[in-house]
């Protein structure tokens, strides 16, 4: 086996692979800022199969992402609703969330894709791999270039997490109304 392969085997059970080390790694980032720039990649074999290479132009960022459903707003009245309690989850995952803080902390860098680092019961923490415009490493580069064309693909759900939200990995019988979206599905004969 490759190198790479056995650190994804290692990644598959981190609490037993990583034991002690994993512990220390949640006290710290915890203590860390939600979205922090990091040097080099945590899972470097993830990394590499979604399209990192270190080099310039190429930013890891950690994201941390608060867990737990979104709950609806209070309502401030003196008989109580029956659904005011209810818990309402976004139709977004977390994956999502997480890349699109990521973009709006780091405005001239775009979204390549992300992967999960951690959680524990309060967090889960992502990596998000960014990729600098205005870099002349990357707009030489025909590989990674096409990004250029394709401005603000975490927040149009064009990444893979944000494809996999919209339910996009599904094909053919069962997965007639999604495409090109739902909302459009709707509008059609309307």
């Amino acid at each position: 086996m490759g190198m790479y392969k056995y650190i994804r085997e290692a990644w598959k059970k981190p609490h037993e692979g990583l034991g002690q080390l994993w512990q220390q790694r949640i006290v710290k980032w915890r203590q860390e800022p939600a979205t922090i720039r990091i040097e080099r990649s945590t899972r470097i074999d993830r990394a590499r199969s979604l399209g990192y290479k270190a080099k310039p132009g190429f930013i890891i960022v950690r994201q941390r992402v608060n867990r737990g459903g979104r709950q609806r707003p209070q309502i401030r009245h003196p008989r109580r609703p029956k659904a005011m309690s209810r818990r309402k989850d976004l139709t977004i995952n977390y994956r999502v969330v997480a890349e699109n803080r990521a973009a709006r902390k780091y405005p001239n860098c775009e979204v390549l894709n992300s992967y999960w680092v951690g959680e524990d019961g309060l967090c889960y923490w992502y990596e998000v791999i960014l990729v600098d415009r205005a870099n002349p490493s990357i707009v030489a580069d025909p590989q990674i270039s096409w990004i250029f064309k394709h401005k603000g693909r975490s927040e149009r759900g064009l990444t893979s997490a944000g494809r996999k939200g919209r339910g996009l990995r599904n094909k053919g019988k069962g997965a007639e109304k999604i495409r090109p979206s739902l909302r459009a599905h709707d509008r059609q004969g309307n």
